[in-house]
């Protein structure tokens, strides 16, 4: 199984999706992350009787196929429930490393854009929402940590967002003029020309960081996870470090 679990109970699933494996896959038979977790599920001692179909997993949220990082999966629909309220009010809160091709004339601000998907990308149409009835608003901060010349001017950003849109991370930046590195879908043609082989893998993007509170015993929970991406490698990641050489009993190092 290529999902890693990092906790279960009765009610939830915390998992590290690893680059490359779609959440949910429409093609038949497609590896993706569902598929793995509710063949792991109907494993269990107790799973289910025969004739009651396959086992209930209720996603909370996603990640691109592409982007590394932590999910909440739900065992059970009041489970589902309570994490999809606290993702609606903000409750369940995430944090992304992003590698910039390039360093922000700010160390730290707001991305706001109106973004609509035109087929399988989305684009921001910021100043031109008013032709579109279908553009949302799409906002996130970031704080950029380090940055580095590798050969190529690269900045890692801390990334939190205030809005769940469709390839938000990557179109925003991609849009301020810093596509994220290894984004061929957002950047340019010679984004992944400039990139050195050993450190391309994917989307430079990673979900490091989740935390909520435990739908039935409200318990306050906490998962960190380094990347694995390779061109995260040049760069300290010091602040992460701290939080996962300090973690609490429910806090998870990857």
């Amino acid at each position: 199984m290529k999902t890693e679990i990092l906790y279960e109970d009765n009610s939830i699933l915390v998992i590290r999706k690893p680059a490359g494996l779609a959440v949910q896959s429409a093609g038949i038979g497609q590896p993706d992350v569902v598929s793995e977790l509710k063949s792991h599920l109907a494993k269990l001692p107790g799973a289910g009787r025969p004739g009651k179909g396959e086992p209930y997993l209720g996603i909370v949220h996603r990640l691109d196929q592409p982007v590394e990082g932590l999910l909440v999966f739900a065992k059970d629909k009041k489970a589902a429930a309570a994490l999809s309220k606290q993702l609606t009010e903000g409750a369940l809160n995430k944090h992304y490393y992003a590698v910039l091709c390039g360093y922000p004339d700010c160390p730290e601000g707001d991305l706001v854009d109106y973004l609509r998907k035109e087929g399988n990308m989305a684009v921001a149409v910021t100043g031109r929402e008013q032709e579109f009835a279908d553009a949302k608003i799409a906002a996130l901060h970031y704080r950029i940590l380090e940055e580095i010349n590798d050969p190529s001017p690269l900045a890692l950003a801390d990334v939190t967002i205030g809005t769940g849109r469709f390839h938000q991370i990557r179109v925003q930046f991609a849009h301020a003029g810093f596509p994220l590195f290894g984004d061929t879908k957002y950047g340019t043609a010679a984004l992944k020309e400039a990139m050195p082989a050993q450190k391309y893998r994917g989307v430079a993007l990673c979900a490091y960081s989740l935390e909520f509170v435990h739908p039935v015993s409200g318990k306050k929970m906490g998962f960190r996870v380094v990347p694995k991406n390779p061109a995260f490698a040049g760069f300290a990641m010091e602040e992460l470090k701290k939080l996962t050489e300090n973690e609490t009993g429910i806090s998870k190092r990857g």
